[in-house]
């Protein structure tokens, strides 16, 4: 049952936007690709989509520790190699790009000469599992998932907040594959991408920014789950599945209102909006294919605009 007027999601059909150009393509051996595609050679595998202030797109190629920037919609440019597996990217107000790297924790680069800045490599001593996502709120404050190779066997993936001050809070330990995470529009609210548990849990974040009574706000299926996630001006979620073909939009009863269909393949990791309009565009990782469609609202203005 998608939602309680048992009418079907009105589907929205995406559309290619860019893909990544055969000579940027690298069909050779990885570390990455033998832990989770293994026997294959993976060239690329695009996640992070985020705006800057100028309307330029970034993107991250995990396997091969790449960050692009693509202007004018099909021009791809090499902005730095991370020397890790770079994952999600936030984009802070002063205009760095942060970086959620698997290998080498949050990164902070410099979009201009692509210099590359460990923030934070560990907590007390000891590495992380291996982060994958981020996102800030109104006041610069960093959450970020540490998702590693956690799942339904290992519930054990934590979601931390780097405030601005340099402390750092654990605020959940036990989620199975924490992946995409976003705020509501108001900031009340903590919504996370559980991957290997096939759903999307949400927190309240409390006055003293803790989160308590975190639940299931919608479950999924699929041989994989939901992944990355944006908010729309009308407090909309909406999640990508990385095994479904698409993006889902849901409304604050978690019932689906929206479904944005892929032309492409069933990878859809993760998804953005063009500040300031309707557009939203998805990776599909696989193909290594940028999508875009028309959602029926504005995305929700992020740090890095407001």
């Amino acid at each position: 049952m998608w939602n309680l007027s048992f009418e079907p999601p009105v589907v929205i059909e995406a559309h290619v936007l860019t893909r990544l150009p055969e000579e940027l393509r690298r069909p050779v051996r990885s570390e990455w690709a033998d832990a989770n595609k293994p026997g294959h050679k993976v060239d690329c595998f695009l996640e992070g989509p985020a705006f800057d202030r100028e309307g330029h797109l970034y993107l991250t190629d995990i396997p091969h520790g790449r960050i692009f920037r693509l202007t004018d919609g099909s021009n791809w440019e090499l902005v730095t190699e991370t020397g890790g597996w770079p994952n999600g990217i936030a984009i802070h107000r002063d205009g760095s790009l942060w970086v959620a790297d698997y290998r080498r924790g949050l990164l902070r680069v410099n979009p201009v000469d692509g210099q590359v800045d460990v923030l934070l490599g560990h907590r007390n001593s000891e590495g992380f599992k291996g982060l994958n996502d981020l996102t800030f709120d109104v006041d610069g404050n960093c959450y970020f998932t540490d998702q590693g190779q956690t799942g339904m066997h290992d519930p054990s993936g934590h979601v931390y907040r780097w405030r601005t001050d340099g402390r750092l809070d654990l605020l959940l330990n036990n989620a199975p594959s924490p992946n995409g995470i976003a705020l509501d529009r108001d900031g009340k609210f903590l919504y996370l991408a559980v991957t290997r548990g096939n759903a999307v849990w949400r927190g309240p974040l409390l006055p003293d920014g803790s989160v308590s009574k975190v639940g299931v706000f919608r479950s999924f299926f699929g041989t994989s789950g939901p992944d990355g996630l944006a908010v729309d001006t009308d407090n909309r979620l909406v999640l990508a599945h990385a095994s479904l073909g698409g993006a889902f939009v849901l409304n604050a009863r978690g019932e689906v209102t929206h479904f944005v269909r892929s032309p492409t393949g069933n990878t859809i990791t993760n998804v953005a909006f063009r500040p300031g309009s309707h557009e939203l565009v998805m990776t599909d990782s696989e193909q290594g294919v940028v999508l875009t469609a028309k959602l029926p609202s504005e995305g929700h203005l992020l740090f890095s605009h407001c």
